[in-house]
């Protein structure tokens, strides 16, 4: 499998595809296949996520991992989608302007570059919602 074809298929990455559980009405990404709450019982589909939510908390990473050197400071978050579940994403945002209870939506920006060639890779980070 190609390296574009391998990031293509990794669809939670760039849709925010998710899990519902329609017995205990939970919600989860990335995807789950059992339900941790409901286990075998539980009754999974798949939910793209409309991906507005909130900061709940964050910090701002000075001392960046190698590759994302140039980017720092940044702010990482974790997001709690108005759908309920929660996750860890970087935040397009001045680290000044932060604050939890920040309201946040989807943005596809490049998270990324691999391999000899440079392969760049893209997928979900949050940003400012201005409108919420």
């Amino acid at each position: 499998m190609s390296v574009v074809r391998f990031w293509r298929n990794q669809v939670n990455r760039y849709n925010l595809e998710g899990t519902h559980c329609n017995s205990c009405d939970e919600y989860f990404y990335p995807p789950r296949s059992m339900c941790p709450t409901c286990r075998r019982e539980g009754k999974l589909e798949s939910h793209r996520f409309e991906g507005k939510g909130e900061v709940v908390t964050y910090t701002i990473i000075h001392s960046a991992a190698e590759g994302f050197e140039n980017q720092s400071p940044y702010p990482l978050a974790i997001v709690k989608l108005d759908e309920g579940a929660s996750l860890t994403s970087p935040i397009v945002a001045d680290p000044e302007e932060m604050y939890i209870g920040m309201r946040v939506k989807p943005v596809f920006r490049k998270l990324g570059e691999s391999g000899d060639k440079g392969m760049i890779y893209y997928g979900t980070k949050f940003a400012p919602d201005k409108n919420d």
